[in-house]
């Protein structure tokens, strides 16, 4: 197989893969865009957030509602312990105790506030969880008949990569150097064909001698007029 030839089975496989890409890339674009799963998807991660901060505020009132009936056990240990002989320190510990158990009461009262706002939120997580999938489905649904053409798609897109990689080692670094920056150069056309001594992509005339040596050279010949590969039958 000639060098030429190769290229322009590289470019026919290119091509079409250039066009189920780009296809590919509506059709997920499309699915992934729909307003109504945004606006579900925006309010079950704030719901998500929500719920993280309200399990956020309760451990932290669970901390502090621990630490608080360790420091009121301590102090009504040393109350009750006999150890404590003066009065006035007898008193100042039971002014402590008295504080410590106000204290823990507004933690207990703030623990028992995180408990329900948690319990809120996880219910309005839920639903929203609920509603994101109903919307999900409902697009979904709606969108079947672009997700089985985004199948058919992804499996051609499959079978072209495979194409290509096998079409690959026939052609030198240097070679697929110079065809990937036509790729880009020249709108996604590397390689035209030659028909009726002409250019098929830019039109441009070629004399019987060039087009003779488009068919018979062993080297790439390029068109004079866009500077592609030429490829000739």
């Amino acid at each position: 197989m000639s060098l030429a030839l190769t290229l322009y089975r590289l470019q026919q496989i290119d091509s079409r893969l250039s066009k189920v890409t780009t296809r590919l890339a509506a059709i997920q674009s499309t699915l992934e865009n729909n307003a109504e799963l945004k606006a579900a998807s925006r309010k079950l991660d704030a719901a998500k957030l929500a719920l993280r901060e309200a399990e956020k505020v309760l451990k932290s009132a669970e901390v502090e509602s621990a630490s608080q009936r360790i420091k009121l056990e301590m102090a009504e240990a040393s109350l009750y312990s006999g150890r404590i002989q003066s009065p006035k320190e007898l008193q100042d510990l039971e002014k402590d105790i008295a504080s410590l158990k106000r204290h823990l009461g507004a933690l207990e009262d703030l623990q028992l506030e995180g408990m329900i706002s948690v319990e809120t939120c996880r219910a309005e997580r839920e639903l929203a969880q609920k509603e994101f999938e109903a919307v999900q489905g409902k697009v979904i649904s709606e969108n079947a008949t672009l997700q089985t053409e985004q199948l058919t798609l992804q499996k051609e897109a499959d079978t072209l990569n495979a194409q290509r990689q096998a079409v690959l080692p026939a052609i030198d670094a240097a070679t697929l150097s110079m065809y990937d920056s036509l790729l880009q150069k020249r709108s996604g056309q590397a390689v035209s064909q030659v028909i009726e001594n002409a250019c098929d992509t830019c039109g441009s005339s070629l004399t019987p001698g060039y087009a003779q040596s488009v068919r018979t050279s062993n080297q790439l010949v390029h068109c004079p007029m866009c500077g592609r590969i030429l490829y000739s039958n």
